[in-house]
């Protein structure tokens, strides 16, 4: 089972969800739909949060 994202409040560094999207498509060639896809939806949005709190923190 693929790690859960963490609690609210708390962001994973935005290379360690990059990375889990990467394995994620190789898994799956990158074909997306039903659960593959909302699983790729929700690391997508955690990668955003993380760029913008890594870009946030680094101002």
């Amino acid at each position: 089972m693929p790690p859960s994202p963490p609690p609210c409040g708390r962001v994973r560094p935005a290379a360690v969800v990059n990375e889990e999207i990467r394995a994620l498509m190789a898994e799956t060639g990158t074909w997306l739909w039903g659960p593959t896809r909302e699983r790729y939806e929700r690391l997508r949005d955690e990668w955003v949060r993380a760029v913008h709190e890594e870009m946030t923190t680094a101002a």
